[in-house]
């Protein structure tokens, strides 16, 4: 799965750039046959403004959403592209200035304003951003696009108009929420954010969005919280990006930690698992398993936090020196640890996991902790599968055999990967001078095993001299290509998205 793709042309800079947004969709060259069962919508969001008149923004979780929609219908593609209308993006727009404060990006007060405003300012505190750039779900019979402040924002996904702005704080007890929540086969949402728990310490409450309800009522206002983990630091919380469960358990990872909670009902088991350490973006499944719960994550190795090398300045550089900017990084993995519902099964010191497809242990220590090493599914050095995404529909919670993820090479995304999990065989698309998004399974209807389907992404081939991006469509068996929706137009880089039929 290791990229032998160089990059000295530095073609991955112009998915860095800002860009217009369209007044009508736009038809698409299609070459190859669209299957005929592939008919709906693939909605992706990304940062689409890189500053504000002159002011930058610095990192690539600052630049002002963008949402992205290939339509599919008989063969045919178009696209479209628009702006959200969030508080972010009005108030730069019609101050010509950057005004809230991004992730990366601090906000200054106006230098208009009198001594006394920007006094004021200050005391106020820091305005949360809802710049609602990184994913787009389902709630009930609506979609929000999200970051991951309490600020969701309410878009229609036929229009790619802007609702409304939603604060989850009015209904919940959280502080913000994940990116990534857990969706189940009823359209049941679960999502996990910050709180302040007991003595005003810091905890993570799991919350529970219930699907569509009678009478069209809004799911969020029916919204409670399910569950309460402890934060391993009082006064400091941890990075949370995304959340998964089984059927009947919640999996929370957060540094050293793993914590593990009932969902029916939602009861905190108060066993002390730990590893070494890493962070982490993105799960990619987990499942129960004759006592015992497999957790697959894409990982990064060490205490450094990976989002510090997300800065544009670092991803903007030429190729040598993003290379070596890579080096310094922490080194990815992806990994399965296995939790053992039952930690007295054995004797302190001996291994828990009886599991015969895997090298994972978990051991009970003298001090009560119970000791988790993982097995490595893929390891490669700067070479990351990150993104993954899974036939979820079907096997999300459950014991499964694939996963798909966006090919990371020294942090430039430039192939597709498939990962076989209990063999460890991958495949990978790749072309020159092409760099794709993360890519989303789309299941046949008529599938008879688990990877029948296709993968969808987005690709930008900067150096084209016509259709500089375009949709690709694999067979996500093979990976092969089916087809391709080319536009005459840049698309920058997309984080999440969806596929609405």
């Amino acid at each position: 799965m290791v990229s032998c793709i160089e990059h000295p042309a530095g073609g991955y800079k112009r998915i860095f750039e800002s860009c217009e947004e369209l007044a009508e969709p736009i038809p698409a060259h299609v070459t190859g046959v669209i299957p005929a069962w592939l008919n709906g919508s693939l909605l992706r969001l990304g940062p689409g403004l890189f500053e504000i008149g002159d002011e930058p923004f610095y990192h690539l979780f600052d630049g002002q959403a963008l949402m992205h929609k290939f339509d599919l219908k008989n063969g045919k593609v178009t696209y479209y592209r628009r702006f959200l209308r969030t508080d972010a993006y009005v108030r730069a727009m019609t101050e010509k200035r950057i005004v809230i404060t991004e992730f990366g990006t601090t906000a200054y007060p106006d230098p208009c304003k009198n001594i006394f405003s920007r006094f004021f300012t200050y005391f106020q505190g820091i305005e949360v951003t809802d710049n609602c750039l990184v994913n787009v779900y389902p709630i009930g019979e609506d979609f929000y696009a999200c970051t991951e402040t309490n600020f969701i924002t309410k878009v229609n996904p036929d229009t790619l108009e802007t609702v409304k702005k939603v604060d989850l704080c009015n209904y919940l007890s959280i502080n913000g929420a994940t990116a990534h929540p857990h969706i189940e086969q009823d359209g049941t949402v679960y999502n996990i954010g910050n709180c302040f728990g007991k003595n005003m310490s810091l905890a993570y409450n799991i919350i529970k969005i219930p699907p569509a309800q009678k009478g069209k009522s809004d799911p969020i206002e029916k919204s409670k919280v399910v569950v309460q983990f402890p934060s391993s630091e009082r006064f400091k919380p941890s990075y949370v990006h995304s959340l998964f469960g089984t059927s009947s358990a919640f999996v929370l990872s957060v540094q050293t930690w793993f914590h593990l909670a009932t969902k029916h009902p939602g009861e905190y088991i108060d066993y002390k698992f730990r590893t070494s350490t890493f962070s982490v973006f993105h799960h990619i499944n987990c499942y129960e398993d004759q006592g015992f719960i497999v957790v697959d994550l894409c990982t990064w190795k060490g205490y450094d936090f990976v989002y510090n090398y997300l800065y544009l300045a670092n991803l903007k550089q030429n190729w040598e020196e993003v290379k070596k900017a890579a080096m310094r990084a922490p080194q990815p993995e992806v990994r399965r640890y296995v939790l053992p519902l039952d930690i007295y099964r054995e004797e302190p010191g001996k291994n828990l996991i009886s599991l015969s497809y895997t090298t994972a242990t978990a051991v009970l220590r003298s001090d009560g902790t119970i000791w988790l090493e993982p097995e490595v599914l893929f390891s490669a050095p700067r070479q990351a599968f990150e993104f993954p995404q899974i036939n979820y529909s079907k096997y999300s919670g459950k014991d499964y055999t694939f996963a798909y993820g966006l090919g990371l090479n020294h942090f430039i995304p430039d192939r597709i990967c498939k990962l076989n999990v209990k063999s460890k065989e991958t495949w990978v698309w790749d072309k020159p001078d092409s760099y794709p998004s993360e890519p989303l399974f789309v299941q046949n209807p008529d599938a008879q095993n688990e990877d029948d389907g296709v993968l969808l992404t987005i690709v930008v081939n900067p150096g084209a001299s016509k259709h500089p991006a375009y949709l690709l469509i694999l067979n996500a068996r093979d990976l092969t290509e089916i087809a391709r929706a080319e536009v005459d137009v840049i698309i920058p880089v997309t984080l999440h998205g969806m596929y609405k039929a």
